[in-house]
């Protein structure tokens, strides 16, 4: 049990090293063309518990059925629990920032057009899964670390419906819809 818990210390640190020297270089650029046609969304579910509203964005952005890729968050979460989405935990950290969750890598494994990061808190997995990310534009809530989003909007998590309506409105501003 004591080495387990030294070894979770010394993992968190590892990601710590990772994630600070990723943010230090300059972002990856996605050779994408204007418009969004694919979007992926990391979601805080401790705080944020209907991220199946993501799907509306679908309708409002006239996407494919398909378009849209949804992971949550849950600090600590039952693999055998049913969820409407994919999940990943704080468990799921390996060395060198590496995330070990196959939900996790089939996420990383697609491009996007758009990356919603919505989450408030500083959480080192949803930060290296957002730094990780392939994706043109990424979109966070105010509280997050400008250095990890493109688009900052300042609008609270539990109203979907303001943030959705930002969303569209700045989108439409570069052009994107």
């Amino acid at each position: 049990m004591f080495l387990k818990g030294l070894q979770d210390k010394f993992k968190v640190k590892s990601g710590l090293k990772y994630l600070r020297e990723e943010m230090e270089k300059p972002p990856k650029s996605v050779a994408r063309d204007k418009g969004i046609t694919s979007i992926g969304c990391i979601v805080d579910v401790d705080n944020f518990q209907k991220a199946e509203a993501f799907y509306e964005l679908i309708d409002d952005f006239e996407l494919r059925p398909n378009a849209i890729k949804i992971i949550g968050y849950k600090r600590e979460y039952d693999k055998n629990s049913p969820y409407a989405i994919q999940m990943f935990s704080d468990r799921d950290l390996g060395w060198k920032g590496q995330i070990e969750n196959g939900y996790v890598l089939e996420f990383l494994g697609r491009e996007y057009d758009m990356l919603i990061n919505y989450y408030e808190d500083d959480s080192l997995m949803m930060k290296l899964l957002s730094v990780k990310t392939p994706a043109r534009i990424k979109v966070g809530l105010g509280s997050q670390d400008p250095k990890v989003n493109d688009l900052i909007l300042n609008t609270p998590m539990n109203d979907f419906k303001l943030f959705k309506g930002e969303l569209k409105k700045y989108l439409k501003i570069l052009k994107e819809i």
